[in-house]
């Protein structure tokens, strides 16, 4: 299986490597592995939905 590291996994969903770090420690990347202090992604691993950004009908 191929990883990606979470700097080259933000390029790809279009969001800060932080961000990525913090999807990981939180358990919402599925496959996420931590080696030493970098996150190990795998490559096929979609993007996690953002519960912060919740659209009100009629919007």
């Amino acid at each position: 299986m191929d990883y990606l590291t979470s700097m080259e996994m933000s390029k790809i969903w279009g969001i800060s490597s932080r961000r990525v770090s913090l999807l990981c420690s939180e358990g919402r990347v599925p496959g996420a592995e931590k080696k030493g202090k970098t996150w190990l992604i795998p490559k096929e691993t979609k993007k996690p939905k953002e519960p912060r950004r919740i659209q009100k009908q009629g919007e």
